[in-house]
């Protein structure tokens, strides 16, 4: 069982602009079928993390059925409500006890730390996160929400080109 945190990221290390808009990624092409597609990497996941900013942008922007069918933790201090139809589990605190639940509620499958930058941080933290996932596009965007707010050593694993994306896969590196 493998930690992942697989993203998108503009070229300068933000995954958000200022006001949480993701308007920069959604024009961007991408061939679904290409290296590094969603599709092939979300086969392969049994439980998900997320931090509220995230599940409250899914739930403001998603115009069909909650889009996971993986139990879903969301990670908050605030009374959210649960999206109709989803498996959403609310924690805070420490990653440890989550990440335990996760890998039990995923049997054989992965594990995938949607975001934020500093939830993924807190697993890398906690020693619990084993690849980072970031497709990076061709765009700019001078401040936002940072891809990692802290420092990690990571080793390239693969590369590829996916439409107008670089997408790479990196292991990370534990003392």
């Amino acid at each position: 069982m493998v930690t992942h945190y697989y993203t998108a990221s503009s070229l300068d290390g933000f995954l958000t602009t200022t006001d949480h808009s993701l308007d920069w990624l959604m024009k961007q092409s991408i061939d679904e079928n290409g290296p590094m597609n969603y599709g092939g990497f979300i086969a392969g996941i049994g439980a998900i993390a997320m931090g509220a900013t995230t599940y409250e942008w899914i739930l403001a922007h998603n115009d069909g059925p909650w889009p996971y069918t993986q139990p879903t933790w969301v990670f908050t201090h605030r009374q959210l409500p649960v999206a109709e139809g989803a498996d959403v589990r609310f924690a805070r605190g420490d990653v440890r006890p989550v990440h335990a639940a996760m890998t039990e509620a995923a049997g054989d499958d992965d594990l995938w730390v949607v975001g934020g930058g500093d939830l993924a941080g807190q697993f890398a933290d906690a020693g619990l996160l084993d690849e980072v996932w970031v497709q990076y596009a061709p765009v700019t965007l001078g401040a936002g929400a940072p891809l990692l707010p802290r420092p990690l050593d990571l080793e390239l694993l693969e590369a590829a080109r996916n439409g107008a994306f670089l997408c790479g896969r990196y292991r990370v590196l534990r003392s």
